[in-house]
């Protein structure tokens, strides 16, 4: 079992195209990963950077609101931060299209769908105001330039980021024994340490005390944004001395982000961690049970490379049971309508970018009724791999109506079914479906035929 393209868009990428050929090899394969991220450049997502403008003119008005109560000038700020709030629940639709086209025009699958795992293994979401509507920001600002790099320079984006620092509770967490902790104006929160630990890093059952997070939550007192929505450390925030996790002491002197970092770099590196990561991202990429030689080939390239996500990647395609014919996985809604995108070839003028309530009739309301909220994750332990949890009566009647009537809205004319069949799934079409899409009544009812049927659900 070996390379081949088709395997190679379904499994890794997002889909097959009948316009874009894909990669040649592994080794093309790694070679668009590691170049520029040209569907990014094509595909505009506002920067976190860029969105923390959204959260200073809305901490601006409600300054202006608390300084004028019940005064004209207070109505007014009231109404404006209300129009902030729907330009930014308008511009959260229009990244959603573009999340999707990028998936469906990229000659780099792989990176849009390393971009997605990584943004939910790290899932955050913002809790109040703009805020909620900050997620694809930073996925784009602190995940999407990483896929291919560090692991620890990932997670030193992470814990920088005003939306895990809320979603976490970590803004406002606070040393004991520090100058604001003597004020009594916050306490210590360990949510965000006991995340980093069993779902970031080390993973669930990882080698972790109690006292380890204690220590930990403490080390990470003073990471905070300011109210215009900039990442900063605040000294004093941060609880005195030297705190140990995993029997390593960090800090004592003043406190600074250059200890914070030690930590994660040392967690970065743990085997624990390599263990949880390399058997996270099987089970996403390849089968819900992967291959032990898989894992343990992922594993040991990741602790001999200092925790190298791209070595880690490499090694994964490397192995022969990646390359397994048979597909294992279930599409999440994201990559089924993702593939179904790409394989119809959808152009990019289908829908107006800007054009945020068609984007949210085609696609918004039909993921969440596959089960699949954008940007909606129900915890910090992201979508469910089960996928059983995909394909219930509901959800799957979900993905039928999606697959009978959207493609009609999104194209002028669509492709002749029996065309369609192996554009959408290669040269392993089932002979059942090859009959229905020859058979099918009409161009409707035969490319949505192919999209609901069975073999198109897998990856």
């Amino acid at each position: 079992m070996s390379f081949t393209r088709e395997i190679a868009e379904i499994r890794f990428g997002t889909g097959l195209s009948p316009r874009l050929r894909g990669p040649r090899d592994l080794e093309d394969m790694m070679r668009r990963l590691k170049g520029k991220d040209h569907a990014a450049q094509l595909y505009k997502i506002e920067p976190f950077e860029e969105f923390a403008e959204r959260i200073a003119r809305v901490s601006a008005l409600w300054k202006i609101r608390r300084a004028n109560r019940g005064s004209e000038a207070a109505e007014k700020a009231t109404q404006e931060i209300g129009v902030e709030k729907r330009r930014a629940r308008k511009a959260q639709q229009r990244w959603l299209w573009q999340a999707l086209r990028r998936r469906a025009h990229t000659q780099d699958g792989l990176r849009e769908r390393l971009a997605f795992f990584w943004g939910d293994h790290f899932t955050a979401r913002g809790k109040v105001s703009v805020m909620k509507r900050a997620t694809s920001p930073y996925v784009e600002s602190a995940i999407r330039p990483h896929v291919a790099g560090y692991f620890s320079d990932m997670l030193k984006a992470v814990i920088a980021q005003p939306v895990m620092l809320q979603y976490l509770d970590q803004k406002t967490s606070v040393g004991p024994e520090s100058v604001a902790g003597k004020k009594k104006e916050n306490g210590l929160n360990e949510n965000f340490a006991r995340e980093l630990l069993e779902l970031h890093t080390l993973g669930v059952g990882g080698p972790y005390s109690q006292a380890d997070v204690t220590e930990l939550a403490e080390l990470l007192t003073g990471l905070t944004y300011s109210q215009d929505g900039v990442f900063g450390f605040r000294g004093e925030f941060a609880q005195p001395g030297a705190e140990t996790v995993l029997g390593q002491s960090y800090g004592g002197g003043t406190a600074a982000l250059s200890d914070v970092h030690a930590a994660l770099d040392d967690l970065a590196r743990h085997p624990a961690t390599a263990r949880h990561l390399a058997q996270k991202m099987a089970v996403h990429f390849v089968s819900d049970r992967p291959d032990s030689a898989l894992v343990d080939a992922m594993q040991g390239r990741y602790l001999e490379t200092g925790g190298h996500l791209g070595e880690m990647v490499h090694a994964m395609l490397s192995q022969p049971s990646a390359w397994a014919p048979e597909f294992a996985n279930v599409k999440q809604p994201i990559d089924f309508v993702g593939s179904a995108l790409r394989a119809l070839s959808v152009p990019n003028e289908a829908l107006a970018v800007n054009d945020w309530k068609a984007i949210r009739l085609a696609f918004t309301v039909p993921m969440r009724l596959m089960g699949q909220t954008w940007e909606e994750p129900l915890g910090p332990d992201g979508w469910p791999e089960d996928d059983g949890e995909w394909i219930t009566p509901q959800r799957f009647a979900a993905r039928v109506d999606w697959a009978m009537n959207a493609p009609q809205g999104l194209l002028a004319d669509l492709p002749d079914p029996r065309d369609f069949v192996t554009a959408a799934l290669g040269r392993n079409v089932p002979d059942a479906l090859q009959f229905a899409a020859n058979a099918a009544e009409d161009k409707r009812t035969g490319v949505g035929l192919v999209l609901a049927s069975p073999a198109f659900q897998r990856m």
